[in-house]
């Protein structure tokens, strides 16, 4: 069977894309001019290069697939206007031409963000798929803006979307930062009260993905997959400084005016930037949120998911890779 992947060439698309290679899928990955082949080179896939803005060259890349894994995606840009091409209009093309030249096709599985909900209100209520949609920043927006772009082709194209929390594992460069301060020694956390977070090794992602899509009951649903456990700043901070066998790590407490002040300054400066800033104030407004978490009941009801990587295991797992890779 043939599968296509978007944003193989990026973290969680280029495990995604291993693993079906793996699980012995013919696996044709879309790539633009300008992408970097690093983590797709050597192995067996088709690549085909298209944009997800251009239909007239997404037109081959997904005739004659069975699957297709939409896992490209915005997470960084100027302006909500900006998100919304790059996330809903980018979505929107490619379901118009797998309508029209992938009829057959058995899953479109379309990888979205748990900021579509929004931040839990307290530690004993993690969002699901039941709660309300109320993203605060301009990401969060355009991937809801994504997934009603899929939900409006029910009947038309069988659909599951999945919701990913943060994630980190191999090739991660988001969340790298904090292991690469913790190795400087320090570890930095948001806020004078702990603050919990889902997190899941890209390992329990791709496979849940796959999983999400293979399944006779997860047509046009939308799944939570993720980590089973909540953790916080300082626990995850402990853990790496552990693994990395740092004896001392000085940990800071930034209160949120300090990560919102820091993180206005860095959006403007920012406009003069030829790329848009990583961290601006939204993302600051993010990080000062006490509960990221969120319930995968529905996915373990469903489809049988479960967090195989254990928290221990996946720092490790994560660590070593870097080390290998000489990232740290």
């Amino acid at each position: 069977m043939k599968v296509l992947v978007t944003g193989a060439t990026g973290f969680i698309g280029s495990h995604v894309a291993d693993k079906l290679l793996q699980k012995g899928y013919q696996v044709r990955c879309i790539a633009r001019k300008s992408s970097n082949l690093r983590w797709l080179e050597g192995k067996n896939f088709e690549i085909v290069e298209a944009s997800l803005d251009n239909k007239d060259s997404l037109v081959r890349a997904v005739e004659g697939v069975d699957y297709i894994y939409h896992i490209a995606g915005l997470t960084f840009a100027r302006n909500y206007e900006e998100f919304l091409r790059g996330n809903r209009d980018a979505t929107a093309n490619l379901l118009d031409v797998t309508e029209k030249y992938a009829p057959n096709i058995k899953r479109f599985l379309f990888v979205s963000s748990q900021t579509v909900t929004g931040p839990a209100k307290s530690l004993d209520e993690p969002v699901d798929e039941t709660t309300p949609c109320h993203p605060i920043t301009s990401y969060g927006k355009s991937k809801k803006a994504a997934e009603d772009v899929v939900l409006s082709y029910l009947g038309k194209i069988p659909f599951t979307v999945v919701r990913a929390p943060a994630v980190y594992g191999p090739r991660d460069t988001a969340i790298f930062d904090v292991f690469r301060t913790v190795k400087m020694g320090l570890g930095a956390m948001v806020g004078f009260r702990d603050k919990y977070i889902s997190l899941i090794h890209s390992e329990d992602l791709s496979r849940g993905i796959i999983e999400a899509a293979e399944s006779d009951n997860t047509a046009n649903e939308i799944y939570f997959v993720s980590s089973e456990e909540f953790y916080t700043w300082k626990q995850l901070i402990n853990l790496i400084a552990e693994k990395m066998d740092k004896k001392f790590v000085i940990k800071i407490r930034l209160p949120h005016w300090a990560v919102l002040t820091v993180a206005g300054i860095s959006e403007f400066l920012g406009k003069f930037s030829a790329k848009p800033p990583v961290f601006n104030y939204e993302k600051g407004i993010d990080f000062i949120q006490d509960y990221w978490i969120c319930s995968t009941a529905k996915a373990k009801r469903d489809f049988g998911y479960k967090q195989l990587m254990s928290i221990e295991d996946g720092m490790k797992n994560t660590i070593d890779w870097y080390k290998q890779n000489k990232w740290l």
